[in-house]
């Protein structure tokens, strides 16, 4: 079984809009962004089951969304945590009472993300067949710095071997999961994102590269792209 846990769980402060929406329920061409993820993987063949992590106060106006657009693969609803981390992981326990086996694997999304395709999907899958993880990643087109404390240059990493990571990440469920108690047992709550947590661990990752259309839609200008990648896409079809 291969589950898609999307967190939709922020609360969107440095997209500033007016009436304080959160950015998951913003529109693209009159949809919500949301809306447009969850049907990348509502429309998946190879996805059995969705599990969504929202902001607690905004249960209902997800369920509406999801009643309104059809979208019946989501199966749990679930408020996240304090942290990224934490709304993950709750995610993760939502979706080990979806699961009916332990090779049963798990995609980890964010739900502003809206431009993944099919094919990435299907590359996220195989490759933890293959590898035990897929970390969806592009390659960097500018220069990383890495610095002390002081804010001194300490490395230059070489930029033909330097990618940035994206979404999703996708791990076996049995492997994540123990990873995030580890995590949490030890006191860490903000882990930056899956891959890092599972890093800590010494456990190999695996890449699959993705393309720049797919952006994480954070700020007004990250809203005025995405406008602008989903036009071209709809001219391109």
């Amino acid at each position: 079984m291969n589950i898609a846990v999307i967190f939709a769980g922020g609360i969107g402060s440095r997209m500033k809009t007016k009436d304080g929406t959160p950015k998951q329920f913003l529109e693209i061409e009159g949809v919500p962004i949301l809306v447009h993820t969850l049907r990348n993987f509502q429309d998946h063949g190879e996805i059995d089951k969705i599990v969504v992590v929202m902001k607690d106060g905004y249960l209902d106006r997800a369920k509406g969304l999801i009643d309104k657009y059809d979208i019946s693969k989501v199966e749990k609803l679930v408020v996240g945590g304090e942290t990224g981390q934490e709304s993950i992981y709750h995610g993760l326990l939502a979706a080990k009472e979806l699961s009916e086996d332990e090779n049963d694997i798990v995609l980890i999304h964010d739900g502003v993300r809206p431009f993944i395709d099919g094919n990435l999907i299907s590359e996220n899958i195989e490759c933890v067949k293959k590898h035990g993880s897929a970390i969806s990643c592009v390659k960097t087109t500018e220069t990383f710095l890495v610095t002390d404390d002081e804010g001194k240059v300490k490395e230059i990493p070489v930029r033909d071997r330097s990618l940035v990571a994206k979404a999703p990440q996708s791990f076996y469920l049995k492997i994540i999961l123990e990873a995030h108690e580890k995590t949490l047992a030890e006191g860490i709550h903000d882990s930056i994102d899956s891959c890092t947590l599972m890093y800590r661990y010494d456990q190999d990752l695996a890449v699959v590269m993705t393309d720049y259309d797919n952006i994480k839609i954070t700020t007004p200008k990250d809203m005025s792209l995405a406008e602008s990648i989903y036009r071209k896409r709809k001219e391109d079809v």
